[in-house]
């Protein structure tokens, strides 16, 4: 009797090299969240293959080709450049010329990297005792002689996923964006305070007609003027906070906006968010709800010029007519881009959208 044929022997034989792809507006890099597959199992084409982190969200990626997963190149929790190879699919082994590794990568965080430029420290030649071996902030103080005796103190983790993203996030908008922040009060006795966000988002979309340049965003030496209002809505998760976008919201209904809210909230917290549901926002809402202080500076969703906060909302003496009444009132904040908006212009917009949310007749 013959042997029975392998279950490969019907798979192709040529090795596919899997390449990480652009999954996002303006992504230059990723990282691996985790493998779905290990060396030597067998992968159908669409089979789930590996979880890529992007831009706040994880995007589950399948297989290009069926075949055996002959080599995995880079790690969980390693960051690479698009266009990395990341897997290989198919190929005996043998006959075929082995692939090359994934181009070496420095891993560090922004933090650390800061660090080794003030210090003068070239990573390169820093020898890494961080998770998968990433260069901590002690590893660059030994190398500059800065600190090297002094004690590791308190448990460690990398930055890595949503957290890592928002670091870079927030780091580059400080960074780059020279902000101002203009804070008036409002009174939401007019307000159903249950659908207070899909009112401000309304509010909001309505006066960025009349004031386009906080619907806009700073191209090198142009200012561009965008002729849509998709606004970003700020989500906190037990991941750390997404921004997810509400299309169209100047023709859109009440009842429109507060189902696409929900919907969006809902898979932000579940962390089922699809990569073009977070892209593409021309200026940002952001209200803490139950957690929201007396006022907070928040801070611009880079590229866009601004963002509009909404804060805690209390009972207040205010005086109308001459008499002293309790009012539901809260300060709204307006955060720009200075180089793109004068504070005159922000203030107004500001007014704007506090003016609808009052003149709700």
């Amino acid at each position: 009797m013959g042997r029975a044929p392998s279950p490969l022997a019907s798979l192709p034989a040529v090795a596919y090299e899997f390449k990480l792809p652009d999954l996002g507006e303006g992504l230059t890099e990723g990282e691996v969240a985790r493998w779905l597959v290990a060396e030597g199992d067998v992968v159908a084409e669409d089979d789930p293959l590996v979880e890529i982190q992007t831009d706040k969200t994880t995007v589950e990626i399948p297989s290009p080709a069926a075949g055996p997963v002959t080599r995995i190149l880079v790690g969980a929790g390693e960051i690479v450049p698009v266009g990395t190879v990341l897997v290989v699919i198919g190929g005996d082994g043998d006959g075929a010329t082995p692939p090359p590794p994934a181009p070496e990568r420095i891993q560090a965080t922004p933090l650390v990297r800061r660090i080794a430029g003030e210090l003068g420290v070239d990573l390169a030649a820093v020898a890494p005792t961080g998770p998968g071996g990433r260069i901590t902030e002690a590893d660059v103080r030994a190398a500059a002689g800065a600190g090297a005796a002094q004690p590791v103190e308190g448990r460690r983790e990398p930055l890595r996923g949503v957290r890592r993203q928002i670091a870079e996030h927030l780091a580059r908008a400080h960074r780059e964006i020279p902000a101002v922040t203009f804070v008036e009060e409002c009174d939401f006795g007019a307000v159903d305070m249950a659908s207070l966000l899909p009112l401000v988002l309304r509010a909001t979309a309505l006066s960025l007609r009349e004031y386009p340049e906080l619907n806009a965003r700073l191209e090198g030496d142009e200012i561009v003027y965008l002729d849509r209002y998709d606004l970003g809505v700020a989500v906190q998760t037990d991941a750390g906070l997404v921004v997810p976008v509400v299309r169209g919201c100047d023709t859109r209904t009440i009842d429109e906006l507060r189902a696409d809210v929900d919907a969006l909230a809902e898979k932000a917290r579940a962390g089922t968010l699809a990569p073009e549901e977070l892209r593409g926002s021309t200026f940002t809402v952001t209200s803490a709800g139950k957690f929201a202080g007396l006022f907070v500076t928040p801070l611009i969703n880079h590229p866009e010029t601004g963002i509009l906060g909404v804060h805690r909302i209390a009972p207040r003496p205010v005086v109308r007519d001459g008499e002293i009444v309790i009012r539901p009132v809260g300060n709204v904040s307006v955060t720009f881009d200075h180089r793109v908006v004068d504070g005159a212009r922000a203030a107004a917009f500001a007014l704007a959208v506090i003016g609808r949310l009052e003149d709700r007749d």
